[in-house]
């Protein structure tokens, strides 16, 4: 049973920053990854660099992830590092909660859904 919010929205697409991080990193341990990076400060980091990197040794795989709401906005910096990761052969990946409702995290976290050659 799908429990409705009274907008008719599925719940996973109203989860905030926070708890979709925690969702991921959860996932992602359950999943074997057992290096997890998030910038705690990011007024201290270079900007747009991604929230997380998530290393498993085992799937031989580094994944660099930013994490926004529905309705947040990515920003010009972050686009900048997206492609420039891609463009240096890296996994990165833009992620929202409608990407946790369709598996594509799951996918993503088990190696189903590979972002680079």
């Amino acid at each position: 049973m799908t429990v409705k919010t009274k907008k008719d929205v599925h719940p996973v697409l109203q989860w905030d920053e926070r708890t979709f991080q925690k969702m991921v990193v959860d996932a992602a341990r359950l999943l074997g990854y057992r290096q997890i990076y998030h910038t705690q400060n990011s007024k201290r980091s270079q900007p747009g660099f991604p929230d997380l990197v998530l290393v498993s040794a085992a799937r031989k795989r580094t994944l660099f992830v930013e994490l926004k709401t529905m309705t947040g906005k990515v920003s010009p910096h972050q686009e900048e590092w997206i492609a420039a990761l891609r463009e240096a052969g890296q996994e990165a990946v833009i992620l929202r909660p409608s990407d946790w409702r369709s598996r594509r995290v799951h996918a993503l976290l088990s190696g189903e859904e590979v972002l680079c050659a």
